[in-house]
């Protein structure tokens, strides 16, 4: 799944589920940030952190002075904020657009939802993938495409309602579709061809679409 920006790509790693690590995976990333807790994770697989941010409450205060030297430690204590949110603006002004999360479900469902929440507010100025060990997953814009591997899912989900969607490439098509939390909703749907593009627009709302790995 490519970015919507010319530009380098990060990797921000959250305090929710850890992820499947791969080292290759994630060497390509121009700056590795990290939010509290995630630091003991990404530690403990040997990846370096170039910017730690938050407000440190899930970090144990005698672990902070074995933080690296080269971590460049960002407090952030303004509590009106989650530290996705503070992490995302501060990744946003240090110029990088193209942003990979990692960490952002599991463990409290509601910091998931809370974290979708944040990335469509930042949706119009940041390009945000998310990653887990199951799926990508990004708000998408109204015309999007992409290459799904045959039998693979792909999953349209309404946050909270899509209107006037066209679906090209999967094995359900729709046309003039509603999508709409509590009624009707996309998912499960798969590519029916070998490395098949998959072409998506709609017309109003917001649609949040699921990529298996």
């Amino acid at each position: 799944m490519n970015h919507r920006f010319y530009g380098p790509e990060v990797g921000l790693f959250l305090n929710g589920e850890i992820p499947p690590f791969s080292k290759k995976e994630f060497s390509f990333y121009k700056k590795i940030f990290a939010v509290d807790g995630a630091f003991y994770y990404l530690n403990t697989f040997g990846v370096s952190v170039d910017y730690l941010i938050g407000d440190f409450d899930s970090i144990l205060k005698k672990d902070i002075p074995n933080i690296p030297l080269e971590t460049c430690i960002l407090k952030t204590y303004d509590q009106r904020y989650t530290d996705f949110d503070k992490a995302l603006n501060i990744i946003y002004d240090k110029g990088f657009l193209n942003i990979n999360v990692w960490g952002a479900n599991g463990v409290e469902q509601d910091h998931f939802l809370g974290n979708l929440s944040t990335a469509l507010k930042y949706k119009e100025k940041l390009s945000i993938i998310f990653h887990d060990k199951y799926h990508s997953y990004f708000f998408s814009d109204k015309k999007t495409s992409f290459y799904q591997k045959k039998n693979k899912k792909v999953s349209l989900f309404p946050f909270p309602k899509v209107e006037g969607l066209y679906t090209y490439g999967l094995r359900y098509s729709i046309k003039k579709g509603l999508l709409k939390i509590g009624k009707n909703i996309g998912i499960r749907n798969e590519a029916y061809n070998y490395n098949q593009k998959i072409e998506i627009h709609y017309k109003n709302g917001e649609l949040l679409i699921f990529i298996e790995r």
